[in-house]
């Protein structure tokens, strides 16, 4: 989901593979090697390209909580805790989540919206 850290950069490296990557209103397209640098405050998302895989080594830096981050979004994918309740954690893990017209229109693949 687009998010935004407001203290903390965020930067994705390419190990293998391909992903798509929201950077602001920009998608852009990362390959193996590549590395995307997103400043604290802008919003971004990711994910591998339709029917392939994407291996990246994600760094945020400033380090912010994030075990107890990724253990919450087990408990929503095992049913514990819904994907709401993130909502209430944004402060702890820096983490704030937004809408994205663009990153939506990207994941319907790449189609241009109506209002557009």
């Amino acid at each position: 989901r687009p998010h935004r850290h407001g203290n903390s950069a965020e930067m994705f490296f390419m190990l293998s593979g391909s992903a798509r990557i929201l950077s602001g209103d920009e998608v852009l397209t990362a390959g193996t090697g590549d590395l995307v640098v997103v400043p604290p405050g802008l919003p971004h998302a990711f994910a591998a390209e339709p029917g392939g895989d994407a291996d990246l080594l994600i760094v945020i830096t400033p380090g912010v909580e994030r075990f107890e981050y990724f253990r919450h979004l087990r408990r929503i994918a095992l049913g514990e805790v819904t994907p709401e309740s993130l909502l209430e954690v944004q402060e702890v893990y820096d983490t704030y989540f937004l809408p994205s017209a663009v990153w939506d229109d990207e994941r319907r693949g790449g189609r241009e919206r109506d209002d557009a």
